[in-house]
């Protein structure tokens, strides 16, 4: 049984974009200096803003279900970036290729939930009953 919503911080999605966020945040941190300011600003800047955008989406919500929504498409919009730039940091010889997989991996992952969460977000529960009925 699902446990019951009540806060940004009860979101599987939330919870799994701010645990990659502090990995990315702590592994920039070891890139070169000439990095710290470009790729490692940028790689800390998109993965921050995926569960900072969910959280204030989520606030938004009691207000305005399209607001959440956007906020929605914004984080996942982070999530497709943060592949581009993990792609970079591998190429550069920044991360290994472990890190790399796990991290690309991940941020698809977190794409995923991030799509599924706003297909769902604003239905009735009549509509999501008719949309995951199946007929005999």
């Amino acid at each position: 049984m699902n446990k019951p919503v009540r806060s940004f911080e009860d979101l599987d999605v939330f919870q799994r974009s701010y645990r990659i966020s502090l990995e990315v945040h702590r592994e920039s941190l070891r890139f070169p200096k000439i990095e710290q300011w470009a790729l490692g600003d940028q790689v800390r800047r998109a993965s921050k803003s995926i569960p900072a955008n969910i959280a204030e989406g989520f606030g938004k919500q009691n207000v305005s279900q399209g607001e959440f929504k956007r906020f929605l498409l914004m984080a996942q919009g982070s999530a497709d970036e943060m592949r581009v730039w993990c792609r970079y940091c591998f190429d550069l010889g920044y991360i290994d290729e472990t890190i790399w997989k796990r991290w690309r991996d991940e941020y698809q992952e977190l794409a995923r939930m991030l799509n599924g969460l706003r297909s769902k977000s604003g239905r009735s529960a009549s509509d999501r009953r008719k949309h995951s009925s199946v007929d005999p």
